[in-house]
Formats: C-alpha cells, structure tokens, sequence
C-alpha cells in the first residue's frame, strides 16, 4: 500500500541537497523514502523547525532540485537532477585533515634538516673553517677590553690572514689589511633609548682588490668578540671562520674581481655595535663601500635566514636570490625585525644609519634557548651549516664584486622587494610594485568571485549577501571567543604557578592551547550548524563558509597592501590558490558533494600556500619561544604563547571551516579535543612539565644574573651619606625566583628590591638600559668588594655660561664597562653634552643612559655637559639640581669573582645558567 506524501513537506522544507532527504519527484512513495530514510547514515535525518529553517525553504516557482544543483545560489534551472551528494564520514574527515597538517608540518622539518641541497662545489671548505671556529672559541669568552679578544683572538686572526696574503701574492688581487682602533659616539633608540662611548675598541679589516685597485667596496661584517660567560661560537665566531674561508677562496681565484671586497672583522658588536660604528663613520675605506653583508646570530647552528635587506635597492635582494646555493630568505622576517617587536638589533642598522649603504642581514635563529649561554659552544654548530653559509655567501659575493650594479648602485635604489623561498628549495624574489598588481588582481577576482554570487536574479543573490554575513559574523565572533578562551585558560596557568611548561616541552603547549582553541571553534561552528542553521546539514552551507574564509583573506590582502607591507604576499598566496582549485573543483563538488576525491584534490590545493605558512610558524615558534626566557619579569610568557598557538589554529583552520558542514557529525572529534585538553590541564596543573632542562643534548637554561656590588650614595657636600654591599639579582624571565627559592632559601622574596625614584636607575649597577623589562629583582647582602682597579670619578669644573646654563666636565677612569646615569631634577633639563651628535639621548623613563667601554690603553674619559637649573628647588624632590651616577662592571680577569659569588654559584641546580660578575655604583649630587 502507498501512502502519499503530505504535500506541504515536499514544497516548503527542502533544504537538504543530501539524496537522502532530497529526491527530484521519485517516483517511488514515502514509504520508500522512509525505507530509504531508516538506511541512509544519520547525516540523512533532519529535523524540521520552520521557525528557523524557513530561510531555506524554496521560494514560489522554485524546485528542489535547483537548491542541490547550485548550492542555493544558481540562476539555471535547467540543470539536471544531482545523483548523490555526499558528506563526510566524522573519522573520514578527522583523519584527512590532521594527516594533511601533520604531512606539511613533517615536509617542513624535513627541508630544515637538509642543510645542504646537493654536492657542495668544492670552492668553500667547511673543515679548514671549522678549525678557525674551534681555535677562536677555544680562549673563552671574548668580552671587549680582555686579553682573549684584544690579544689573542686579533693574533690569531691576523696569522691567518697574513697566511692568506702570502699564499697568494702572486695572484691577481692584492690584500691590505688594516687594525683600527677608533674613539666615538653615538645615540640609539634601541631598549627605549641611550647614548654609547667606545674608546679603542678594535677592527680588522682587509681589503681584496685587483692589484690596479679598485673604487667600489663590497663589505662583508662579523664580529669576534662576546658577551661575558659564554664562548660565542654561534654569536659570532662560526661568521668570523666563514668569512676566513670566504676570503681564501676569493684570494685564490685566478680571475681577478672587478670590485674589491673589505672583510671586518669587528671585535665590538656585543657592545651594542659600537666596532661598526667606528669603521662606517671614520675608516678611510668605509667612503667605497656600496653595499654590505653582515653575519649575526641569534641561536645556535641550522640554517642561516635572510631576515633583513635594504632600504630600498631590490638588485640586492635579486643577487641573492640568483647566486645562493641554499636559498633561505623572508621578508616577513624582515618587517616582523623592523618592527621592533623583537628586542635585538644588529650592526645592520649601524651601515643603513649611519653609512647610508644598503645591505643583507644574515642571522643563525635555530636552538635560540641557548644564545649567550656557556653552551655556545663550537661542537653544537654542525659542519653542514657551516658549509651551507659558506656556500651562499662566497656565490653571492662573487655575484656582487662582478656587478655593474655595485659601481653605481643610486641608479638602481629605488623600489622594495617581496622576497621568501620554498623549503630552501627555491627562492622567488620580485619587485613590490610588481606585487602590488599582483595582489590587487588577486583581490579582484575573489571580490568578482562573491559579486556573481551576489547578483544572482531574483531575491537569491540578496539572500546569499546576508547569509554571507551573517557567516562572517558567526567565524569572526568565533575567533573572539577562542582567543578569549584560550587566554583564561593561560591565565589560570599562570595563578597556579605554571608559567613556561612548554619551554622545554613545547608540544605541551600545543596539545594544551591548541585543544583549547580547535575545540572552541568547532564548538561555535556546531554549535551555529545545529542552532542557527536549525540542524539542517546543509552541503551549500560549506560552500557559503568557504566564501567567507575566502571573503576574510581578500580583506586582509587588500589591507596589507594599501599599507605598503611587502608581506601581502602571505594572503595573496591563500586566495589565489583556494580560489583556483575551488573554481577547478566545483563541478565535483556539485555532483558529489564533499567526496573522498573532492576533499583530497582540495587539499591538495591548498598544500603549497600551507605548507609555506606552516614554516612561517615555525619561524615564529622557533624565535619567541626562546626569547619568553629572556624577556623580563614584566611580560607574562602565557599571554604570548596562548595567543600565538590560537593565532596559528585560526589562520590553519580558515579554509577547514566548511568541513564542519560537510561532515555528518563532529561529536567524537569535541571529545577527543575535549579529552586532550582535560588531561593536559590536569598534567600541567600539577607541575609534571618542568621549565629548565639541564641536560647536556639539549639544554634549556634558566637565565639568571649575580652581580656582588658595593654601592655608595653621596650627599651635595659630596660626603658619603650611605654604603651598602650585597649581591644584586636579576631573573630574566617571569618565573624569577620561584623555582631557585627552594635550591637557594635565602633568595627570596623577604630580600626583593624597590625602585628609589630619587636615585638614578632606581640606585642599582644596570649595565643595559633594561629595568622596564625586569622590574623584579633581589638584593642578598654581601661583604663589600675591592676591586683592582677602582674607578676614579671627580668633577673637573663647574660654570655657569653666559645664556644661563651649568656647564659640568668630568673625568672618570675605570674597567673596560661602565654605565653612566644623569638624572636631572624636577625643574631641570640638559641642553647638550659632548656625547652623540651633541643632543642628549634620554630613555623611556626621562633619565640618561650612557653605555661606555674601552678597549687596550684607552685615556681618561672626559665628558661634560650643560644642565639648565629649575626657577626653584622642589622640596618635595632631592636636593640640587642634578644625581650623577656611574656603575662599573668588572667582566674579566681576578676582579670578576669573589669568594661569596663562588659560594652561591655553587649552589645553582644545573639547569640554571647563572651570569656573574663584580660591579660597584657610586651616585653623586649636584
């Protein structure tokens, strides 16, 4: 028996393109159907909510079969009927995409494992290299003004150099070289702003020309010296042992260069640049040079990236991107750098400001857990790395000298260039304006795209503009509330005393924050399936939140480049290729609906714009994860983590949106998400993931800094009016002392300081301008120390100048480091000094920093300034007009330790990395 269909089902509710809800006038009866309805999987039973649903039911005149064929949104009713429309299986569909993520993420370390692609030429000699790395890193530390980097180190490097010239003397080219030792200063706004003095500190530069010589230099820059207590072998000694072997091989050639190349090697760079400085602005060569290279580091070993090239002059950028052996360049490396959200720098900045000369930046960034720490050392750094920077930047020299383009490179200044590679396979490098056009035609097509949708016939391309908002407001909300989410969940974190789990298990972090955050979204997603869209599986509406993945990077593509920013390039990349194999791909996903075939051949297209954003994550990953444990007390690790891990799932997750509507259910993936985040909250909330990590393979070091200092305070009368000793403690990350308290019970809170804001930098030896970063610190009292070579500070003369202000001039002698504090008081201002370009540089706080050092045999500093005196005194404030202060920091040498600091460095588990030194501050009113 057949029992009809009641008529108001089969023309009011018929949303579903699904053949199971939907057949185009069956002729079987809706006994069949229910037959057929009870075999179908779950995806085919809907419920009807004509409160809800009655959005998508058919409008007068339009058959069912028009809303499966066009996903809702067609004008051509003559279409036949659709056979099948099919949506994904839950696990179908889980396994798909975490084995795409999982693919691409495994393609990316594989190309950062592959150091070097292909035979090495022969030209560059990675060994001989490496025994000029073990021979410099084998003195020590090399901290400037010591014999290790002033005697030893400069002997060597002249030896072999000296071995260089001999050899081939009877070549083609000629080598000069030259030691200097230069006196100057300059104002930076680097760490909120400060004023450096060098005295003699040291260069060595040789020059390799054509015996005629030559007018135009090509400039190559690493620097030999090193912070205290760490034996630089990444930062820098690796650059300076490349660029020895770089030069042999350029010295060897039996064609001579048509330009010269000037190899400096600097041995002031960790003296915030100072060596460079000293060559730019008074070596006689320095007014030849072009162009420049510089090698940095800013981790240990792995590849070297190109994160930093100009201003302007895009031929550099295109020589490296035709002459490199093992491309590995980003330009969004480069705008995220000269942002200044990473706090660094390097002598990069010093050739593009003070030498008016455009460069490329090269830096090591792998394994940045270990930079300035003793285990720096040169067995980390393996041979392929040292091969492969050899490789890049002997081609690219020997591109450069044979240039036309270095001879009169103003001609071709202007204009940026979009610059990244492909997993170190390829580089691709083109003009910004080219990318420009290329991005707004990019843009077009996406917004012509959803126009054809849009203007649709009848009421349909209305309803598919507000749907289509409406779905943007749905994933836009969504991505607020994630974030939010995931940021309490930090929070909470954090309140348990948790902070950096993930420092030395950073997989925890994914698994905590990035359950969170993947969990959250396809809750809301649905969520908003089942309640907004009233439960109708719908396969149009996959198709819809496509468009709005698509809708939000055309958005985000037109924005960035209206700004200027090169790295456009990223959103133009995950339109273009979405939209190409969505257009390729939609007569499939018509007939079939999201099909095995058609879920893997769009994966497939989206494999090379994710598989490239993927490595920009991991440069992400791989830079700040290390820099949270050296950041400061101030800046809470969680926060940035939590946001970068949600960050990183929003952007992965845009063009997997619509699967949420293609799949018949997302109940196990929630629980498996659920479950992750559950058991990974309970595991970190009892402190199973550990911070530090002492091992030897693969160390993970708490930062920690000692400084056993004696500090004196000097009234107006100039007596003394209080002295104290003890050893200053600073913790350079924001767990400070919570997990050193139980190895050491005297460091504690019950000795934490207070900033005095009537003595200058709070009355404590800071040797960097850094207090806003680490505002937490202990002071353990301490016998006094006696230093050697005491500093010797008075005032020389005091006068007042005819236009009203005191001029002040003093002399100081003292170690190799000493920082100096002016202070005015309220009321008082300096008008100028001898420092810098004469106008003085204060920080962010309103004081003056002033950051000297000095290399073998330096004189007396003498320095003065003119400080225009307050109408009246303040009484509420010190007394007179101005505190002088002046630290120093014993770095070297019998000076550097004490008998107490010995004593308490002992006691540092191993896997604290605990810097010390001796240092006094002496504070004087005026």
């Amino acid at each position: 028996m057949r029992i009809p269909a009641p008529p108001s089902l089969s023309v009011r509710f018929v949303p579903h393109c699904d053949p199971s809800v939907v057949r185009e006038k069956s002729p079987r009866g809706a006994a069949d159907v229910e037959l057929t309805e009870k075999m179908e999987s779950d995806a085919a039973v809907r419920r009807i909510k004509p409160l809800v649903t009655h959005r998508y039911a058919t409008q007068d005149g339009e058959r069912p079969s028009d809303r499966c064929e066009d996903n809702g949104y067609s004008d051509d009713p003559k279409r036949k009927p659709e056979v099948r429309l099919l949506l994904l299986p839950e696990g179908l569909a889980a396994a798909l995409l975490s084995g795409f993520v999982l693919l691409l993420w495994g393609l990316v370390h594989l190309s950062l494992q592959q150091l070097v692609i292909g035979k090495p030429s022969g030209e560059f000699n990675a060994e001989r290299a490496r025994q000029h790395l073990e021979k410099i890193t084998s003195v020590g530390p090399r901290p400037v003004g010591s014999q290790e980097n002033e005697v030893l180190t400069v002997n060597y490097l002249l030896e072999q150099i000296e071995n260089i010239r001999v050899r081939t003397a009877a070549g083609p080219h000629r080598l000069t070289v030259d030691v200097q030792r230069p006196t100057g200063s300059f104002s930076i706004d680097f760490l909120g702003g400060f004023t450096s003095f060098y005295d003699r500190v040291t260069n060595i530069a040789v020059k390799l020309e054509p015996k005629d010589g030559a007018q135009h230099l090509m400039l190559a820059n690493c620097h030999f010296d090193t912070v205290a207590n760490s034996p630089g072998a990444s930062d820098d000694a690796v650059s300076c042992a490349v660029m020895l072997e770089v030069l042999h091989a350029l010295a060897n050639q039996s064609t001579p260069l048509h330009h010269g190349v000037v190899f400096l090697f600097n041995g002031a760079e960790e003296n915030i640049l100072q060596a460079s400085h000293g060559f730019i602005t008074q070596h006689p060569w320095a007014k030849l040079v072009r162009a420049f290279i510089n090698l940095e580091a800013a981790g240990v070993g792995g590849k070297e990236v190109v994160f930093q090239t100009g201003p302007e002059n895009p031929w550099l950028v295109q020589a490296y991107v035709h002459a490199a052996k093992h491309p590995f360049a980003s330009v969004v490396g480069q705008e995220v750098f000269q942002s200044g959200v990473i706090p660094s720098d390097t002598d990069f900045r010093i050739y593009r400001d003070f030498g008016n000369i455009p460069g490329i930046d090269l830096a090591f960034i792998e394994n940045g857990f270990i930079y300035h720490t003793k285990y720096d050392t040169a067995n980390r750094i393996l041979t392929g790395s040292i091969q492969r920077a050899g490789d890049n930047i002997l081609a690219v020299l020997k591109h450069l000298v044979t240039s036309e383009k270095l001879a009169d490179s103003s001609e071709y200044r202007h204009g940026n260039m979009v610059f990244f590679d492909l997993l170190g396979v390829v580089a691709v490098a083109y003009p910004a304006r080219i990318g420009t056009i290329v991005n707004y035609m990019v843009a077009s097509a996406t917004f012509l795209y959803l126009a054809k949708k849009a203007s649709l016939p009848g009421n349909r391309g209305g309803r598919y503009v507000w749907d289509l908002a409406c779905a943007t407001g749905v994933v836009v909300l969504g991505w607020f509330v994630t974030l939010l989410s995931v940021l309490i969940v930090a929070l909470l974190i954090t309140l348990l005393g948790h902070s950096m789990f993930w420092y030395t298990h950073f997989y925890a972090a994914i698994c905590l924050y990035g359950a969170a955050a993947t969990g959250k979204m396809i809750l809301i997603q649905t969520l908003a399936k089942n309640l907004y869209y009233g439960g109708v599986r719908l396969v149009e509406l996959g198709s819809l939140y496509f468009d709005v993945s698509l809708l939000l990077w055309g958005c985000s593509l037109v924005w960035l480049t209206q700004r200027g920013l090169c790295s456009a390039y990223v959103p133009m990349l995950m339109v273009a290729f979405p939209l190409i194999t969505r257009l390729l791909l939609m007569k499939e996903f018509k007939h079939r609906g999201a099909s095995l075939k058609y879920s893997g051949l769009y994966l497939l297209g989206l494999a090379l714009p994710y598989v490239h954003f993927m490595f920009l994550i991991w440069v992400v990953f791989e830079i700040f994860t290390p820099i949270m444990g050296r950041s400061g007390t101030e800046i809470p690790p969680e926060v940035v983590m939590a946001s970068l891990v949600t960050l990183a799932i929003i952007v992965l997750s845009s063009y997997f949106l619509h699967f949420i509507y293609l799949v018949r259910s997302t109940k196990w993936i929630l629980a498996s998400l659920g479950s992750t985040f559950v058991v990974m909250f309970l595991l970190v909330s009892a402190g199973l993931f550990f911070p530090y990590s002492g091992n030897p393979n693969s160390p993970r070091p708490k930062r920690i800094f000692l400084q056993h200092t004696t500090r004196t305070f000097h009234n107006l009368q100039g007596q003394v009016e209080s002295r104290d000793s003890g050893i200053w403690i600073n913790s350079f990350d924001f767990t400070a002392v919570q997990h050193i308290t139980p190895h050491i019970p005297e460091i504690n809170d019950s000795i934490r300081t207070h900033c005095r804001e009537d003595r200058p930098f709070c009355g404590y030896p800071w040797f960097l301008p850094v207090k806003f970063l680490s505002r937490k610190n202990w002071y353990l009292p301490a016998p006094n120390v006696s230093p050697g070579s005491p500093v010797e500070f008075s005032l020389l003369s005091k006068e007042v100048t005819s236009w009203g202000t005191v001029k002040m001039t003093f002399s100081v002698n003292g170690p190799s480091h000493m920082s100096l504090y002016l202070m005015p008081h309220r009321g008082a201002s300096l008008s100028t000094w001898s420092l810098g370009d004469g106008t003085p540089q204060f920080d962010l706080n309103g004081e003056y920093f002033v950051f000297y050092s000095h290399g073998l045999d330096a004189p007396t500093w003498t320095f003065w300034f003119e400080i225009q005196p307050p109408t009246e005194p303040d009484p509420a404030g010190p007394e007179g007009m101005i505190s002088v202060a002046i630290s120093t920091h014993y770095f070297f040498g019998e000076d550097r330790r004490t008998a107490q600091l010995e004593e308490i460095l002992h006691k540092f588990p191993t896997w604290a990395f605990p810097s010390s030194w001796v240092s006094t501050y002496d504070m004087y009113r005026y």
